[in-house]
This record gives C-alpha cells, structure tokens and sequence, in this order.
C-alpha cells in the first residue's frame, strides 16, 4: 500500500519506511482519533503516539512486541481512553508535558518540556511545547539525526491540522498563544518539506500550510 495518511475507524492501518525509522497510522474511535506507532529499524523499539481508543487494536499493531514508550499529547480524554490498558497489557512508559500531565487519567512515568528528547531505540523525537489547545500539547519531530533536514516528520497532536490550528475555544488569548508558537516554533523553525500528522484526519505539510498563516490569524481560528 502507499502511504497517503488517509485512514478511517474500522479501516486498515497505514505504514510508511523513513531513515531509522517506521511509522504505523490508525484511526480509532468514536471521535476518529489518529494513533502512530513508531518503530526503530535498527532495534525494533516501539512508541505509540496516543493511546488514543480501540485498545485491542492498538495491541493488534504491536502484536506482542514489547512497547516501550507511550506518548501522550495533550490532556484531552478522546487522545488516552486506551491508555491505562494499553499500559496494562504492556508496562509501556508514559510520556507528557508538566502543564498537562494532571489531566490525563493514568500517571506519567516522564515529565518532557520544549526542547527535551524521547528516544525510540536510536532515533530521536525532538519535544516542541505548543500552548494554547491545552497548556501542556506537544508536538514530536523527528529528523532522523539530520538525514531528514529538509523533509522532517512532525506529530502535533491538536495543534495543526489541514487548514489551520486546533481549537482555542474561541478564547482570544489562548488562540494568540497557539498561533504565535506555531509561527515561531513550526514555521519558522522547519522547512516546506515538513510531513504533518495530526491527531485526528488527513495528512498535510508545511509548505501547503503556510500561505494560510496570515488568514488564520485574521480570522481567529
């Protein structure tokens, strides 16, 4: 199958090979929540992005590989109702930022801040903290040490969809502080080539994303 990030609840997952790195795509759940396995190719290390539902299929993708990591993006409960038993079945570690980490139903084994990083076997996630969806939502980015300096792989969560930020709540304030990390964190920090993967829906890239930036700041949302 080629990847094209298009996936649907009840639907087959979706893979894609990068340097070092594989990354496995499954929508879940009544709220059609992406969920993202990622795999090490030269350990075979795993870590799921948001244990999001559907927990049988989440254990399906990792099919009795031990997980090591379970990242958890921000404090929504559509992005950890799968958590506690995924944790269960597998004694992964739990990752969140501080600001967020007391409102996710299951403890936190790992505080990360903006700037830490979290490891997959040898690859490397780079942290980027994202206020304003929630206080604590993080992005994950990974460039494969550099290989992928031009094209790298960002994991926003609810910070960055097709078409714009994710929701502020019509909160001025909390929009102002989403919009302007997104421009000075992500925009202007990584290039057009930038795959995005959202927590819920299609994929996009940065380059079909910032012609947008000027009008999503207009409007507000």
């Amino acid at each position: 199958m080629t990847y094209t990030g298009n996936v649907s609840v009840g639907g087959p997952a979706q893979t894609r090979e990068l340097p070092g790195l594989t990354v496995t795509k499954v929508a879940v759940g009544p709220m059609d929540n992406n969920a993202y396995l990622l795999r090490c190719t030269s350990t075979g290390e795993l870590l799921l992005i948001d244990a999001a539902n559907e927990p049988k299929t989440l254990l399906g993708l990792i099919n009795g590989i031990p997980l090591a990591t379970i990242v958890t993006t921000h404090q929504h409960g559509d992005h950890w109702v799968a958590l506690k038993e995924v944790v269960k079945a597998t004694g992964a570690a739990t990752v969140a930022h501080p600001a967020d980490a007391g409102g996710i139903g299951v403890p936190t084994t790992r505080l990360v801040n903006d700037g830490d990083t979290i490891g997959v076997g040898e690859a490397r996630l780079s942290v980027i903290h994202l206020r304003g969806h929630t206080p604590g939502s993080i992005a994950l980015c990974y460039d494969a040490g550099g290989a992928l300096a031009d094209q790298p792989h960002l994991f926003t969560g609810d910070c960055l969809f097709p078409g714009g930020p994710g929701n502020t709540a019509n909160s001025p304030e909390r929009f102002s502080s989403l919009i302007n990390d997104l421009e000075e964190r992500v925009f202007a920090a990584l290039p057009d080539g930038t795959w995005i993967y959202p927590g819920h829906g299609g994929d996009t890239t940065l380059g079909a994303e910032r012609p947008h930036l000027a009008e999503w700041r207009a409007r507000g949302w």
